[in-house]
């Protein structure tokens, strides 16, 4: 036994998770929902990644904040909120452009017993206010990602001015040594979760494809594949993108491949936080950057979820009978950005973008209620999609700055 613990702690991380993908999909077609009885084994690896989350983006930030110059930070901002903006309205376009050419839903029709009640959508001016957190335990008993990011700036600026003051910079060099010690500490902890993860994927992944079940695929099998062909179209981009600006695609999906297949795994952009700030600092990036984007990314950053909005709204249109007109589309590009922001951090996010779009260019909501049929399946690649343009814009800007200095 103690041969076989060894064997598997000293295998590569990515041969263990491809493994436990093969397996999970096996168990989940065999046994059916009855693989759900894996389920606990799931919900630990999601806990433990929960529990790296706030110590991670706190701790990693200031130290970053620390790193560098206010100056620095302000130009990595706006590049950031640029890349964010341009990439998800980009998304969308891509995943209107291959709809259009595949025509996902034509020949399907509504189920008049099928219905779906609109959720409420907190919108942009509520997710802007919650950057400010009533209180720093509210931040952290919420996972308010905003509000943590905040709440680290704050600290790390005030942690930097005592550095460099008269009074305290003996005082403010102590702290700053806490709390380098303490993200070294996180990091350490990371190391032995990341032995964890490909058990916590067999589980997710078994459950998610038994409780899915293969009728449910093949019926909807149409618009599965159009929504992965736009997938691969927007990882193409990213390989231009990275390309362009003189990174390595082999080097870079080499380190971001694990919080990758987790997000595939989870269908939880936030839940693999852990995992992308780790693969970040695996790609040498700068912690003033990761620490501040990839946690804003996970929150308001949703290129996969836009091209799913893109894909379901033609689906949702041909399903009816009612294509879309270029104003239609149109509309879907405004909406649909402003969604992937507006509806940042709530459960279930994917079918509340979805629905808020489809409120707002008349298309009708049962076929909301067809597409959760298949929610788990869309969910798994859109999120690792989001990941992934998350950590390439952290990539392409951290080249950027370094070529400046």
């Amino acid at each position: 036994m103690k041969k076989v613990w060894s064997s598997y702690i000293n295998a590569s991380l990515i041969l263990k998770i491809t493994v436990a993908l093969i397996l999970g999909t096996a168990v989940g077609l065999v046994f059916g929902e009855d693989a759900a009885v894996l389920a606990p084994l799931g919900d630990l690896l999601i806990k433990l990644l929960s529990f790296l989350i706030i110590p991670l983006v706190l701790f990693t930030l200031i130290v970053g904040v620390n790193q560098t110059k206010l100056s620095n930070l302000g130009s990595m901002g706006g590049k950031v909120f640029l890349y964010y903006s341009l990439t998800s309205a980009f998304a969308i376009i891509v995943g209107l452009t291959v709809a259009s050419l595949f025509d996902p839903g034509t020949g399907l029709s509504l189920d008049p017993d099928q219905s779906f009640e609109v959720p409420e959508n907190p919108g942009i001016i509520s997710v802007l206010l919650n950057i400010v957190p009533s209180n720093i335990v509210t931040a952290f008993n919420e996972m308010n990602l905003l509000g943590i990011i905040f709440t680290a700036f704050a600290f790390g600026i005030a942690i930097s001015s005592l550095r460099t003051s008269e009074n305290h910079a003996e005082l403010g060099e102590h702290v700053y040594k806490v709390i380098e010690g303490l993200n070294e500490a996180t990091f350490k902890i990371m190391n032995v979760v990341l032995q964890y993860v490909p058990i916590g994927i067999f589980a997710i992944i078994a459950k998610t494809i038994g409780n899915q079940g293969i009728d449910t695929i093949l019926s909807l099998g149409n618009m599965i594949a159009v929504l992965y062909i736009a997938l691969v179209v927007q990882v193409a981009i990213y390989v231009v993108f990275l390309v362009f600006f003189k990174v390595s695609p082999k080097e870079f999906f080499s380190k971001a491949r694990t919080p990758l297949i987790t997000a595939f795994a989870t269908q939880s952009s936030s839940g693999t936080l852990p995992l992308t700030l780790n693969a970040a600092n695996g790609l040498g990036l700068p912690k003033s950057l990761y620490g501040f984007s990839l946690p804003l990314g996970a929150t308001i950053n949703m290129d996969g979820a836009a091209i799913r909005i893109a894909i379901s709204a033609v689906f949702a249109a041909n399903v009816v009978g009612a294509p879309l007109s270029f104003t239609d589309m149109l509309m879907i590009v405004i909406v649909g950005t402003l969604a992937t922001i507006g509806t940042a951090g709530v459960p279930g996010a994917g079918i509340v973008m979805i629905a808020t779009v489809f409120a707002q260019v008349g298309l009708p909501m049962e076929t909301v209620a067809l597409l959760t049929a298949v929610d788990a399946l869309v969910g798994m690649g859109a999120t690792a999609l989001n990941v992934t343009g998350d950590l390439v814009g952290a990539t392409i800007i951290g080249r950027k700055e370094k070529n400046k200095q």
